[in-house]
């Protein structure tokens, strides 16, 4: 399995100098269970996924590593 989105999501988050407890808001999650994504514990959910495509304002594609265009 790629987890490629390990990476993309931890490296987003910290280039726009947000918390893991920042995103897990926005995410309407708890801050354990979005560490928990970051270290590939527990999968993305797809409404995890658009959420933070919007966020962010990169593709889906960028984010899962199937692609390295951001927009």
């Amino acid at each position: 399995m790629c987890m490629i989105y390990i990476k993309r999501i931890r490296d987003l988050r910290e280039d726009h100098d947000k918390t893991q407890k920042q995103i897990a808001e926005i995410l309407k999650t708890s801050q354990p269970m979005y560490a928990r994504y970051e270290r590939g514990a527990n999968e993305l959910p797809i409404r995890h996924l658009i959420a933070l495509s919007k966020y962010y304002h990169v593709t889906s594609d960028y984010i899962l590593g199937l692609s390295n265009k951001k927009t």
